[in-house]
């Protein structure tokens, strides 16, 4: 094809004028962009996607400086190939985050194509990338999915295979440590598949150090899930019990080679001290594991030349250190065996990803550690590029500065009720506990603070304090103290007290009370957990919604329809609202002579004395044989504590 000056030639020679092309490109409706030379310099690109990108320079500049937030996102691999291989590169459905200029983050989702652009001999001069964005119509698929029954329907079937899976085979939790931060994630090769042989555990040892394993049985399906669940209890028992790394190999190896079923399983196991960071680890016929620095370096642990289990090998150890800040993966081989993708490759691979996520620099997820972001973009990352044939584990943790206690001096007055429970959880969730043990926590904190503020002061009431400290063992054990500085009345039948101590007794693991000539300590305890990302296939980027800020106080107010015996209760309902909620129940039913509904959905705490008034306007109901219905969600604050307690109610919404 020659050159011509203010015309171009089509195929059948017919002189086409240039700036028609010009105008009908810059106006397509799709995002175009072509880049030249090694270094992929932007040389044009049109309106569509000048619109993504407001404000920037982009010509004659390298497109890997164009588009920064890219270079983490698999997007700069897929031009740099295309230019290197001179074969197309497509992508379907990629979700994109975009920085604005305002600082905030635009998500998108893409269908692209990259082509070579050549040169008139034939010779690659750059590359030419065509896309749409499907946004809207991944949006629009998203709502019809759960509008959708069939759907809904398939989906609780995949949930009901995954959740078995998660409850029956893999860790209920992960354990939540005051200098190391746990995070893993499981996909299976196929949501209509049964469950695979990938495992992986992590265990808080009674001397401080973790256990960190993942393993692989040969195959799927029933006989590889129960030889994994076997396997797993195994080196469970044996870690747990506090033996050395090697004997917890040797009897994993001794079950292995008596069941053929689990001959050839492969399995990298740590030994890890939070404290000063040494590691001991053994890969036995496994992939060795990622170290990933806070300044993005990356190195794989070197093989310790151990066999799989029950192949009649040896187990020799390796060790290593890992410094505050460092992050130790363990993933299992179905991230690296992913189709078109040699085993080099993907090692490399999976290292930038992975040192890409856990620095912020792939999808943006702030509020996520470098942990739970590593377990989850490296996935999503590698596998939409590829698909994946097998199962895939990640465990990760990384060494944190160890977290500081809590402790809180207050006065002795239900107003403190509100602090208390506000910074605790604050300080539940900055160590990572989950949403159920922040829940049982907090509630019991906050019946023990109650006792403490009505029944053990020194008898200068409003000038008396409460302490109240909180600390999380290396086992992984929540301990919170309340001390007071007087003497507990004798416990007496109160109206609308009483059932304190009784909750929070079904809410932890332990509770203590020791009275002594100084004044009483209260102690609870529960071990703490994190649930692993149990991946679905789902799309990504769907974000929970966030839990919504404790209400400082509580609300009654009617339902639809101008009936004041049908009410809604929101926010708090302990022993500072109580009274204001028994009274305005018992006015509203005139007390208790008429039918009253009551909606619970929208309480954020109930504690024990929110409970006694329930009780008391129950009784008052069933003397005068009038009906009293308790409304609340499943799941919610108010509904765990009603089922705990015995109180009637339903759980559908009210109508």
């Amino acid at each position: 094809m020659g050159h011509h000056d203010g015309v171009a030639d089509d195929t059948k020679g017919q002189r086409v004028d240039p700036n028609v092309l010009i105008s009908a490109v810059e106006q397509a409706p799709v995002i175009l962009l072509i880049c030249e030379g090694p270094d992929l310099t932007v040389v044009g690109f049109n309106a569509e996607l000048r619109a993504l990108m407001p404000g920037r320079e982009a010509v004659g500049r390298p497109l890997r400086d164009v588009f920064y937030e890219l270079n983490g996102q698999q997007f700069m691999a897929q031009f740099t190939g295309v230019y290197q291989t001179e074969r197309p590169a497509t992508g379907q459905q990629w979700r994109v985050h975009l920085d604005r200029p305002d600082g905030s983050v635009r998500e998108i989702y893409v269908d692209f194509k990259i082509t070579p652009w050549r040169w008139p001999d034939g010779s690659i001069r750059g590359v030419v990338g065509a896309g749409h964005d499907v946004t809207d119509m991944i949006r629009a698929r998203i709502a019809a999915e759960e509008k959708a029954e069939h759907l809904r329907e398939r989906y609780e079937q995949t949930r009901d295979v995954v959740t078995a899976l998660q409850q029956e085979l893999l860790p209920a939790g992960l354990p939540v440590l005051p200098d190391l931060w746990v995070a893993a994630s499981y996909l299976l090769a196929d949501a209509d598949t049964a469950a695979g042989g990938d495992w992986f555990d992590a265990i808080a040892r009674p001397d401080g150090t973790v256990a960190l394993i993942v393993g692989d049985v040969v195959g799927h399906g029933v006989t590889a899930s129960g030889v994994m669940g076997q396997l797993r209890a195994v080196l469970q028992d044996r870690l747990h019990g506090g033996v050395d790394l090697a004997e917890a190999l040797d009897a994993a190896d001794r079950f292995a080679r008596e069941r053929t079923a689990a001959r050839s399983t492969t399995v990298c196991v740590v030994l890890m001290d939070p404290a000063d960071g040494t590691v001991t680890y053994c890969t036995a016929g496994h992939p060795p594991p990622l170290l990933i620095g806070p300044d993005g370096g990356t190195r794989y642990l070197l093989g310790t030349g151990a066999s799989p289990l029950g192949t009649g090998g040896s187990f020799p150890v390796r060790t290593d250190r890992l410094a505050v800040g460092e992050l130790l993966l363990l993933y299992s081989d179905g991230i690296l065996e992913r189709p078109g993708r040699s085993m080099p490759a993907s090692s490399v691979e999976l290292a930038q990803v992975a040192a890409d996520s856990a620095a912020g620099r792939a999808l943006h997820d702030p509020s996520a550690t470098p942990a739970d972001r590593v377990c989850t973009q490296v996935v999503e990352l590698l596998v939409r590029a590829t698909g994946h044939a097998d199962d895939i584990t990640l465990l990760a943790a990384q060494r944190i500065p160890p977290a500081p206690p809590l402790h809180l001096e207050l006065p002795a007055e239900l107003t403190s009720l509100r602090t208390s429970r506000v910074t605790f959880a604050d300080w539940l969730d900055r160590i990572g506990a989950s949403s159920n043990d922040v829940f049982a926590l907090q509630h019991g904190l906050s019946e023990l603070i109650t006792n403490a503020v009505e029944h053990a002061f020194g008898g200068d009431l409003g000038r008396d304090r409460v302490t109240v400290d909180a600390s999380l063992s290396r086992q992984g054990d929540v301990e919170a103290t309340v001390t007071d500085h007087g003497r507990w009345r004798e416990p007496t039948r109160q109206e609308t007290r009483g059932r304190g101590l009784a909750l929070t007794a079904q809410l932890v693991e332990s509770l203590r009370v020791e009275p002594t000539r100084y004044g009483t300590t209260a102690t609870i305890r529960r071990r703490v957990s994190r649930p692993a990302r149990m991946l679905t296939g789902e799309l990504p980027g769907r974000e929970p919604a966030a839990p919504a800020t404790e209400r400082t106080g509580m609300t009654v107010t009617e339902l639809p329809g101008d009936d004041e015996t049908r009410v809604r209760v929101d926010g708090v309902v302990d022993a500072e609202t109580a009274a204001g909620l028994r009274q305005e129940l018992l006015r509203r039913s005139r007390g208790g002579t008429v039918p009253l509904e009551v909606d619970l959905s929208g309480v954020t705490h109930l504690a024990s004395a929110g409970v006694s008034v329930l009780h008391h306007v129950a009784e008052r109901h069933a003397d005068q044989g009038a009906k009293l219905t308790l409304r609340a969600l499943p799941g919610s604050p108010a509904e765990q504590v009603l089922a705990l307690v015995a109180l009637p109610h339903v759980t559908e919404p009210s109508a």
